[in-house]
């Protein structure tokens, strides 16, 4: 763990903190607090812990920045900084892509598992969207991409895009991004999961997609083995935490309940 880390954590005094935390992974181009509100509502039964994953927020400068490996090596050694053995652990698009691999890996150290239109799972992208926001400086421009990441019904976050442009300014983070989606896709394909061997972790295993999700198509939830519990919403896009708060965080804490022995 270095100082470039911020760990956005969230416990309500007085509630049962006895159980692993929830862990929440962000999506490209985010930060740790795009989890805030599902953060508020977990707070009354679960402590979480919300990271800045390498190349992004307040982790800008971290050592090593690329594809969805690096960064699962980075926060499982926060994770091991933190002496957090066992963990409940949820993933945004990029974030649940380096979720799976965390579990993958350290199959025993994972309590449940929660994907929110996890990126690997299939080689469809829209490589140029990410490329464009990657690259993207001022507030009206990513305004405008950001729209594609929302379902056609879904308002956006009114500080979202101010929250976002402001960080762009940060010296790095423009060539972070860029260096990032490189990584992630392959020419116009993003680079995929063993997505088979989900259905041999030890824990409840949950997905979530939004059907009119412009970023990941919602059929690479299909085809899953039979053991991960798929979820899909009409009328919702790729921003889940953001679009259906209440649905996420119900589904999060059913699977902590799962999860929980």
């Amino acid at each position: 763990m270095t100082d470039d880390a911020r760990l956005l954590p969230v416990c309500k005094s007085g509630s049962d903190k006895t159980g692993p935390p929830v862990v929440l992974l962000h999506g490209f181009g985010g930060d740790a607090s795009s989890w805030l509100n599902i953060q508020t509502a977990l707070a009354r039964h679960v402590c979480s812990l919300a990271i800045d994953l390498p190349g992004h927020g307040q982790a800008i400068n971290w050592p090593q920045i690329g594809h969805a490996g690096l960064s699962a090596k980075a926060i499982t050694a926060t994770l091991d900084g933190l002496s957090l053995d066992r963990i409940h652990l949820v993933g945004h698009s990029m974030g649940g892509a380096i979720a799976t691999l965390i579990a993958l890996r350290s199959p025993e150290r994972i309590a449940s598992l929660t994907l929110l239109a996890p990126g690997g799972f299939g080689e469809e992208i829209n490589h140029r969207l990410l490329r464009r926001y990657a690259s993207a400086r001022n507030e009206e421009d990513i305004q405008i991409l950001l729209e594609q990441f929302f379902g056609w019904e879904s308002s956006l976050p009114r500080k979202l895009a101010p929250h976002i442009a402001e960080g762009r300014k940060t010296p790095g983070a423009i060539e972070a991004l860029e260096t990032i989606v490189d990584a992630i896709i392959d020419g116009e394909r993003q680079k995929t999961l063993p997505r088979d061997k989900l259905g041999d972790l030890p824990c409840p295993v949950k997905m979530v997609w939004g059907t009119q999700d412009r970023v990941l198509p919602t059929r690479q939830a299909h085809r899953l083995p039979g053991t991960v519990a798929a979820h899909v919403f009409e009328r919702v896009g790729h921003m889940l935490q953001h679009e259906i708060p209440r649905e996420v965080n119900h589904l999060i804490l059913e699977n902590v309940r799962a999860g929980t022995y």
